[in-house]
C-alpha cells in the first residue's frame, strides 16, 4: 500500500521536458509572433471588432510553437477544433437559459463533435465557454463569433505556425512517420517496421491504456526504432561494417544464366548472391526463393531451347540492402533482424562493393558482445 501510494504522489513531481533551453526560447518566441500576426492582421481585416484575438487562442499557440508534432496541434485540429466548439457554444448559450446549465453542455458536446470531427484540439474546450460566459459583447455576435474572431484568428496563428516552425527547421504540419522507410535498400520501401511491429499492433497496445495519448502511432514507432539504434550503438560502440564483413564475394553478373546461379547457390550453400555490374557496383540480388518463383514448367521448357537460356537480369530483385563500410555496426540489425535480407552489401568509395555481412556474422558478433559485456 505505501509502495502505491509513493507512486502516486510522483505523479504531481514536475515531468522532465525533451526540449533544451535553445528549444525553449525559439518556442517562446514563435508563440509571440504567432499571436502578434493573428491579433494585427484580424484589426486590418475587421477593425470593428471589439476584441482581435479571443484569450484560448493563446492555448493554441502553446500547441502550435511548443509541440507542432502533437496529433492536437495539426492545422485541422486548430482550425476545426476552435470553429466547431465555437458554434456549439454559441448555439448552448442560445437554447439553454440556465448559463450554468449552459456553459457544462457546451464543454461536453464541444469535445463530442471535435471527436466527430477528428479534430480534438484542448483550446476548443476554452472556446466554447468562451461563447457562453465571455459577455454581451460576444453574445451580441452571436454565430458570427464562430466565424470572426474564432475561426479567423485560429487560420492566422496556423499561418504564422507554418511560416515560423518551417524557417527554424521543425516539420509542419508534422506528417507522421511512416512505418517503415528503409534508406538503405534500394526499390520501394515495404510498410513493415524493422521490429516487426506494425501500426496495427501500436493501436491495439493503445488499446489497452482506454485514453487518447498525444502522439501518433507512427511517430511512436519511430521513437522505438530510435531507442533501439541508441541502445544497438551503445553495446556496439566504434564498431563498424568493415570489422565485420566477408571480403570473399561470390557475386553474379546480369548476364548470367540461371543454371548457373542455381548452380553456386547450392554449392556454396547459400540462400541469395548479389549481383553486380562491371564496375562492382551493385545492380540486385538473386534469391533461392526468385529461382523457385521463375521455376514453372513454361519457363523450363523454354529454356530447354538454344539460345533460349534465362539470364540472372530478367529474375534477379532489385531492392537490396546496403551499407558503408565506415557506418556503425549497430546499423546491421535492422537489416538482417526483419527477415527480408539474408546479407547486407557493404560499399566503399564511389559505391564499389568490398564485402558482404550475413546473418551468420551478425549472430557471431552478437554472441561476442555478450561474452565480453558478461
Amino acid at each position: 500500500m505505501r509502495r502505491t501510494l509513493i507512486q502516486w504522489l510522483h505523479g504531481f513531481v514536475p515531468q522532465p521536458l525533451a526540449a533544451g533551453r535553445f528549444d525553449a526560447v525559439r518556442s517562446v518566441i514563435g508563440a509571440g509572433f504567432g499571436l502578434l500576426v493573428a491579433a494585427l492582421t484580424t484589426r486590418v481585416l475587421d477593425p470593428g471588432l471589439a476584441a482581435w484575438l479571443v484569450a484560448p487562442i493563446g492555448a493554441s499557440s502553446v500547441l502550435l510553437f511548443c509541440v507542432p508534432a502533437s496529433p492536437m496541434a495539426q492545422p485541422w485540429s486548430v482550425l476545426g477544433g476552435n470553429t466547431a466548439s465555437a458554434l456549439v457554444g454559441v448555439a448552448c448559450f442560445q437554447l439553454v437559459p440556465d448559463a450554468l446549465l449552459a456553459a457544462s453542455l457546451a464543454g461536453c458536446l464541444a469535445i463530442t463533435a471535435m471527436f466527430a470531427l477528428r479534430c480534438l484540439h484542448p483550446p476548443g474546450g476554452a472556446v466554447a465557454l468562451t461563447a457562453v460566459l465571455g459577455g454581451h459583447t460576444v453574445h451580441e455576435a452571436g454565430f458570427d463569433f464562430a466565424f470572426t474572431p474564432v475561426a479567423l484568428n485560429s487560420a492566422l496563428i496556423v499561418a504564422a505556425a507554418l511560416l515560423y516552425n518551417n524557417l527554424i527547421g521543425r516539420r509542419y504540419p508534422h506528417a507522421q512517420h511512416a512505418a517503415d522507410k528503409n534508406p538503405h535498400a534500394t526499390g520501394d520501401p515495404t510498410p513493415e517496421t524493422r521490429l516487426g511491429i506494425t501500426e496495427d499492433d501500436v493501436g491495439a497496445a493503445l488499446a489497452h491504456y482506454g485514453e487518447v495519448l498525444d502522439v501518433s502511432r507512427g511517430d511512436l514507432l519511430a521513437i522505438v526504432e530510435d531507442a533501439r539504434q541508441l541502445a544497438l550503438a551503445r553495446h556496439f560502440r566504434e564498431r563498424t561494417c568493415a570489422e565485420l564483413m566477408s571480403t570473399h564475394i561470390i557475386s553474379l553478373t546480369p548476364r548470367d544464366t540461371v543454371d548457373h546461379a542455381r548452380t553456386l547457390l547450392l554449392r556454396h550453400h547459400l540462400q541469395a548472391l548479389p549481383v553486380l555490374g562491371p564496375r562492382r557496383h551493385i545492380l540486385g540480388v538473386l534469391s533461392q526463393e526468385d529461382l523457385l518463383r521463375h521455376a514453372g514448367w513454361g519457363a523450363r521448357l523454354v529454356s530447354l531451347l538454344p539460345g533460349t537460356a534465362r539470364r540472372v537480369a530478367a529474375v534477379m530483385q532489385q531492392r537490396v540492402a546496403t551499407l558503408n563500410a565506415a557506418a556503425p555496426l549497430a546499423e546491421l540489425v535492422p537489416l538482417l533482424r526483419d527477415g527480408r535480407h539474408h546479407y547486407v552489401v557493404i560499399t566503399g568509395q564511389d559505391d564499389v562493393v568490398v564485402g558482404i555481412v550475413g546473418r551468420s556474422d551478425l549472430l557471431a558478433a552478437l554472441v561476442e558482445q555478450r561474452l565480453r559485456a558478461a
